[in-house]
């Protein structure tokens, strides 16, 4: 009966603690980046057309556009993802577009609530792309799971930006 009350109240402490993290860590944020052997001007322009993105996330299925700005500053998309099997329908708005130096997209699927902010820098010949990101969940249960899945989010950006220089310095 002892080790089932040990056992109960291990597991207890880990449950309130999972549910407490949700009360405290509201955004998950973190940084990654690359640089790519190519001008701002290309890899700017590269970047922020839509219909290139097939090239460096193979998980895009589909965009549509729902509302695209002369400006490009409040242009909204409607994306299609297909991940492990699921389809995941996501709407980004740019939320910031000024040329060559900062592209800013704010994304919503399903409970995540997602915002990249890449700027860009030309140093010594190389294009520097600086992530930084946040996510955050309308969903207390998701909100509580996305601080133990920064490592995850993080890898997948940065695999995301190695896509692009890829396809970019080929």
């Amino acid at each position: 009966m002892k080790k089932i009350k040990i056992i109960l109240g291990v597991i207890s402490f880990f449950v309130g603690v999972f549910f407490l993290t949700g009360l405290f860590v509201k955004k998950t944020s973190y940084k990654t980046q690359v640089s790519i052997n190519k001008p701002i001007e290309n890899v700017f322009e590269t970047f922020t057309d839509i219909s290139n993105r097939k090239y460096w996330i193979p998980e895009l299925h589909s965009y549509e556009v729902v509302n695209q700005n002369p400006g490009k500053t409040g242009s909204v998309y409607k994306l299609v993802v297909q991940n492990q099997g699921q389809e995941i329908i996501s709407t980004e708005k740019v939320m910031a577009y000024i040329k060559n130096q900062k592209f800013t997209l704010y994304y919503t699927a399903q409970n995540m609530l997602k915002r990249d902010d890449y700027v860009f820098n030309h140093k010594e010949g190389m294009t520097q792309i600086i992530l930084n990101s946040s996510c955050q969940s309308d969903s207390y249960i998701m909100a509580c799971i996305f601080p133990y899945f920064k490592g995850t989010f993080q890898k997948q950006d940065q695999i995301y930006l190695n896509n692009f220089k890829a396809f970019l310095e080929k």
